[in-house]
C-alpha cells in the first residue's frame, strides 16, 4: 500500500506529466517544468525533488530527468530507452551509438543490452548514476560517418551507426564487441541486410589493412560477400601479419592467405554460427 501511494499522482504532477508526453519529452529539464507549470525556478526545483522521492521521476544527470512510466511500480532507479539515454547525456552533436549497442539495434546479437556503448569526438565520462551502464569511446571527428538519425520510440530519434559502418567499428576494436567470434555471428546474422558494395566502401575510405583483412577472411569462412568482394579485400594484404582477434590469447591456430595470425580457428566460427 506504501509505494501504491507514493506512486499516486496528484493534480499538479499529473498535469506535469501528461504535458510532457503530450510534447513528446520523456527526458526534460527544470526549465520545462516552468514552461509547463507556471512556477518560478526555485519553486521548480523543489517540484523535481518531490517528485524524485515519490519516484514518478528519476534523474539522469545533473539537469535532465525521466519519466517513470507508472506501471512499473516503485524502483530506486529508472534509465528508461536505452538509446535516448545515450543522446541525452551526451555532450556533443556529433556522438553516435556505436559497437555493440549498435550491433544490438540492427539484430547482429540476441544479448541484452548490459550497457551502452557511445563513439564522441568529444572527451567526457558518464554521470556516477550510469558509470557502470555507458562506456564513452573517444573518435576522431574524421572518421564520424556512415551515420543514421534512427526512430528508436514512436517521437525520438537518436544517431546510430548504419549497419556497414558497425562492422567497420567492430573489426577495427573488437574489444567493444565481444571479440572477433562474436563480429562474425554478427555478420552472419545480418548478412541479409548488409550492402556489400556500401561495405567496400567503407573500407576504402577507412583504409585500415586489418579491418579489410579481418573482414575478408570472416567473409571467406562464412562464405558469403561474393568473389569480386573478396578480390578487393585481398588488394590489402601486403607482408605484414596482424593478429585476428586482439581480444584472446595470442596463440596460433593457423596462418592463412590473408596474412592474419588466427587464434581462434575458423571452424569455432564456423560452430559458433551454426547454433
Amino acid at each position: 500500500m506504501k509505494n501504491k501511494n507514493i506512486k499516486t499522482l496528484g493534480r499538479k504532477s499529473a498535469g506535469l506529466i501528461a504535458r510532457l508526453y503530450e510534447l513528446g519529452k520523456v527526458v526534460f529539464t527544470i526549465k520545462d517544468v516552468v514552461e509547463i507549470t507556471g512556477l518560478n525556478y526555485f519553486s521548480a526545483g523543489r517540484f523535481i525533488s518531490e517528485l524524485k522521492q515519490r519516484k514518478i521521476i528519476s534523474t539522469l544527470k545533473k539537469g535532465k530527468h525521466i519519466i517513470i512510466p507508472q506501471e512499473l511500480g516503485s524502483i530506486d532507479s529508472f534509465i528508461g530507452n536505452w538509446y535516448v539515454v545515450a543522446r541525452e547525456i551526451t555532450n556533443s552533436p556529433y556522438y553516435y551509438v556505436a559497437f555493440y549497442s549498435a550491433m544490438k539495434y540492427w539484430g547482429m546479437t540476441t544479448y541484452p543490452i548490459v550497457k551502452m556503448f557511445i563513439a564522441t569526438p568529444k572527451r567526457q565520462f558518464p554521470p556516477k548514476t550510469l558509470d557502470d551502464k555507458v562506456i564513452f569511446i573517444y573518435i576522431n571527428k574524421k572518421n564520424i560517418w556512415g551515420v543514421k538519425n534512427e526512430w528508436v520510440t514512436r517521437t525520438e530519434r537518436v544517431n546510430i551507426s548504419d549497419i556497414d559502418k558497425t562492422i567497420i567499428d567492430a573489426l577495427a576494436h573488437p574489444k567493444y564487441c565481444g571479440g572477433i567470434t562474436e563480429i562474425a555471428k554478427g555478420i552472419w546474422l545480418a548478412k541479409n541486410k548488409i550492402d556489400f558494395d556500401r561495405l567496400l566502401k567503407y573500407i576504402q575510405k577507412y583504409d585500415k589493412h586489418v579491418v579489410a583483412k579481418r573482414l575478408g577472411y570472416i567473409l571467406e569462412i562464412l562464405d558469403i560477400g561474393g568473389t569480386r568482394i573478396a578480390k578487393e579485400l585481398r588488394k590489402y594484404i601486403k607482408n605484414r601479419y596482424d593478429l585476428f582477434d586482439p581480444t584472446v590469447e595470442e596463440k596460433v591456430v593457423d596462418k592463412n592467405s590473408w596474412r592474419l595470425v588466427d587464434n581462434i580457428g575458423k571452424e569455432q566460427i564456423q560452430k559458433i554460427v551454426s547454433t
